[in-house]
């Protein structure tokens, strides 16, 4: 493994405006300065959480995935973020990892939000959750993406010796909410011994749900890299692998986790 260097997005998303949302991120993204190794968006970075689908869905050669490949080109850097994509008449959210050569590889969000009240429709209702977990690898680190609600399921995150040294969730996480996301993120560094990166957005969307950021990247013992509540912010940062390994060396708990199958 060597070090790696990681952008955050935390960006304000134009509601359910595909165009203005990737016109708003190239230029955000311009100010990088310096090389990075990996870019990670908000959940739904070009159109914010909905379930409008009919009008937000893309397919795998979509205008989003272009500008994913072309992003990702520009910057020699793999892209990743999730947004509504459409397959066998389907609806996914689904995380992309895009890579500069234009390969990509995708996670289907597994645990879809159902707690919608008023008569709001929910995730559920519109989308068709995914099955597997997949792990990706980045100059040596083993990277396993999640998609916001999937935090609230510690099973569903569960680290296994050999098995992945960065968790990485986007999200669109409510400021009403925003406590809990504050707290399971580093119970997730913990103990799972494992970076943990939380990349939400900020502002308002369009039922006038508040998102109030709180990006975060913590460390396997539980120390704070990045926190950033409120406001836009594109940041950069090195992980060490060193830090991963001293943790384990020091405290072998994964070596002692229970057993289990998932159904």
């Amino acid at each position: 493994m060597e070090p790696i260097k990681i952008t955050i997005f935390q960006a304000y998303i134009f509601w359910e405006n595909i165009e203005k949302n990737l016109q708003n991120l190239s230029l955000r993204l311009s100010s990088l300065r310096e090389k990075t190794d990996l870019i990670i968006l908000p959940e739904m970075f070009n159109t914010g959480f909905t379930t409008n689908v009919e009008k937000c869905a893309e397919k795998m050669d979509g205008l989003t995935m272009r500008w994913l490949y072309e992003t990702a080109k520009k910057y020699d850097c793999v892209v990743a973020g999730s947004l509504i994509i459409v397959e066998d008449n389907n609806y996914f959210n689904r995380f992309v990892w895009m890579s500069p050569d234009g390969s990509y590889v995708h996670y289907d969000k597994r645990h879809l939000f159902g707690l919608a009240k008023e008569g709001n429709p929910s995730e559920k209702d519109y989308f068709t959750a995914g099955n597997s977990r997949i792990i990706l690898q980045l100059k040596g680190w083993k990277i396993c993406p999640m998609i916001c609600y999937d935090l609230r399921f510690p099973v569903w995150s569960r680290n296994v010796v050999n098995g992945y040294d960065l968790l990485v969730y986007t999200a669109s996480w409510p400021d009403k909410r925003s406590a809990h996301w504050r707290a399971l993120i580093p119970a997730r560094a913990i103990e799972n011994q494992a970076y943990v990166i939380g990349v939400n957005r900020v502002g308002h969307d369009g039922n006038e749900v508040y998102y109030s950021g709180g990006s975060m990247c913590i460390s396997p013992m539980g120390d704070v890299v990045y926190y950033k509540p409120e406001d836009e912010d594109l940041y950069t940062f090195t992980l060490n692998p060193q830090d991963i390994q001293k943790s384990r060396d020091m405290f072998p708990f994964l070596e002692d986790s229970d057993k289990f199958e998932l159904s």
